[in-house]
């Protein structure tokens, strides 16, 4: 029987672009080994293989990449244990957990203490049905105590439904891969206005990654590149970017070393690379300077 191929390329070409010393990764996530962390059984997609920290910590080393911030996985729910594996494993890291939106105080200090520093909630209906917004609103007077934020991965056509609630977020908030937009619609769709208005809340941040997921051509994903340009060239001081790795649920496996190498369009001057990989990430999730 042949085995699963991998979601990643285990092989990806180098970039051309250079990357800033202290360049962060915030947006990808560990798989397994399932051996030891399984997934979680009410899972809502199965990845097609292990993805292990040691296999991230080669990629960020061949990709110029310095500090990370793994991101918890909805194959693995709630239990946050391989995440954690990896936070214990390498200090110039940092962790987004899953965790219900009533989960007490004292667990998300214990989480804290692992080096996770905000908590993600899924609004796409692939991954299944979360808390509603007036709970997790709730739970941000919590988190505001420690120090987190929230993440939140939602679908384009709920942009303008969620936005007035996120505009009240005690906490500051991260709009994962571009709000999801789809960029066949172009920068005047309502939904990409809407996350613009969204963005001009002064606590509401934007990872400008997921290029490959909201482009409807194959790589290197030029109709993507308008909407990320512009949320940074307006939010440049609010904006983190993210390799996805290792890229679950796309038709299309990407070469990370074509993103990588797509941040010199994304933000093309030194100065928006600075701080789009280095000085936002540090404010934002608490690294060293």
């Amino acid at each position: 029987m042949n085995e699963p191929s991998p979601s990643f390329k285990m092989k990806p070409r180098k970039p051309e672009l250079k990357l800033p010393r202290g360049a962060c990764d915030t947006h990808f996530h560990v798989f397994g080994p399932h051996q030891h962390f399984p997934f979680a059984p009410e899972r809502s997609y199965t990845p097609t293989c292990d993805a292990p920290k040691e296999t991230l910590f080669a990629l960020h080393k061949h990709l110029g990449i310095e500090r990370g911030v793994v991101v918890q996985s909805a194959a693995h729910g709630f239990d946050n244990s391989a995440a954690a594996d990896l936070l214990a494993a390498n200090k110039n890291y940092r962790g987004i957990a899953l965790a219900p939106a009533a989960t007490p105080t004292v667990e998300l200090k214990q989480l804290d203490k692992l080096g996770f520093r905000g908590v993600r909630f899924h609004y796409m209906d692939h991954l299944g049905k979360g808390d509603r917004i007036e709970e997790v609103l709730a739970m941000a007077t919590r988190l505001a105590a420690i120090g987190w934020h929230l993440q939140i991965h939602m679908d384009g056509s709920r942009i303008a439904e969620l936005a007035p609630a996120l505009m009240r977020s005690p906490v500051p908030v991260v709009i994962d891969h571009m709000g999801r937009i789809d960029a066949s619609k172009g920068l005047d769709h309502a939904d990409f206005k809407a996350l613009v208005e969204l963005l001009r809340a002064k606590h509401v941040w934007v990872k400008v990654s997921g290029s490959e997921r909201i482009s409807k051509q194959r790589a290197p994903w030029k109709d993507a590149v308008p909407f990320a340009r512009k949320l940074v060239a307006e939010f440049g001081q609010r904006a983190v970017w993210g390799t996805d790795w290792p890229h679950p649920n796309l038709k299309e496996v990407p070469d990370d070393g074509d993103l990588v190498d797509l941040i010199s369009e994304i933000a093309p001057t030194e100065a928006q690379r600075q701080a789009l990989l280095v000085d936002n990430p540090q404010r934002l999730y608490g690294f060293a300077a």
